[in-house]
């Protein structure tokens, strides 16, 4: 259950609306955006270890959890959520101390797309903590893109295979707890996306906030940013967190960290999903790089 939290929604100029978990105080803002799939409160372990020194706040990104979801494939590729992340982003900091997001926090393609706003609004993001984000094939991730301008993705298939309807919570939670993807959650993390994560339908069961075609359509989505492109203005210092028992090589992360002015990696001992796994880690590397 979310504690001490309080929900907004936020429309945007385009007309879409993003929920918003804010755990409040007068701290410098840290906003989080969370990895496909999934949701803000998935990170609200990350968030409450955080909460003593920062503002913390998190989104649901479109097509997730508790925001608008559009419906096509237009709707989907990275840069929207480049933009939505960097117009969030903007009015936040507008009443924050010092008029910028202190700390940008973004997991997996949540933390391709903070790269990808820092990029695009040099000044708005004082630090950036990227975790395992998704760069695989940087600097030239245009290598994979097929004739449609879609990533050929296993994931995306795997999206669409997903059971995606259960009877209830509690069987969501009987599923999931006996699949390897979820095995070394932490289990109040996964008792949050049970929560947060599921919507209860007319009939009463429960479905996915995010289908699996949206997430489907996200995975194919990513070649419409060149992260390797993008790199060299994101100005904001950096850490990357590069997760041992992931999906990418470490050879690809120290590539990138030297196209980025200001980034260094740093290894978690955990698999991709690290803030659900090992929200004490990434606090800690977190706030040892913001000096706090």
């Amino acid at each position: 259950m979310l504690r001490n939290v309080t929900r907004h929604l936020l429309e945007l100029e385009s007309g879409l609306e993003i929920a918003l978990l804010d755990w409040g105080g007068d701290g410098p803002l840290a906003l989080m955006h969370h990895a496909n799939g999934f949701c803000g409160a998935v990170l609200a372990l990350l968030a409450e270890l955080l909460s003593a020194n920062y503002r913390v706040v998190a989104l649901d990104a479109r097509g997730h959890g508790h925001s608008s979801k559009p419906e096509g494939r237009e709707h989907y590729l990275w840069q929207h959520f480049r933009d939505d992340l960097g117009e969030v982003a903007a009015c936040l900091a507008a009443d924050a101390p010092g008029g910028c997001v202190a700390l940008g926090i973004g997991h997996s393609f949540g933390g391709t797309s903070m790269l990808a706003a820092s990029a695009r609004r040099p000044g708005l993001f004082e630090r950036l903590a990227i975790i395992d984000p998704i760069l695989s094939g940087a600097p030239y991730p245009a290598r994979h893109l097929t004739e449609a301008g879609t990533l050929e993705n296993p994931m995306a298939a795997a999206a669409r295979r997903r059971r995606h309807v259960f009877g209830s919570r509690e069987e969501a939670l009987e599923q999931w707890s006996g699949k390897p993807l979820f095995a070394d959650w932490d289990p109040r993390a996964l008792q949050l996306y049970v929560d947060e994560g599921l919507r209860e339908t007319a009939s009463g069961e429960v479905v996915l906030q995010c289908s699996g075609e949206t997430e489907a359509l996200i995975f194919e989505g990513g070649g419409s940013l060149d992260v390797g492109e993008l790199a060299a203005d994101v100005l904001s210092p950096t850490l990357l967190v590069w997760a041992m028992r992931g999906n990418f090589s470490r050879e690809v992360y120290a590539e990138y960290v030297s196209l980025l002015p200001d980034a260094r990696v740093i290894d978690a001992d955990a698999g991709h999903l690290v803030p659900m796994e090992e929200p004490t880690l990434v606090a800690k590397m977190i706030l040892d790089f913001a000096g706090r």
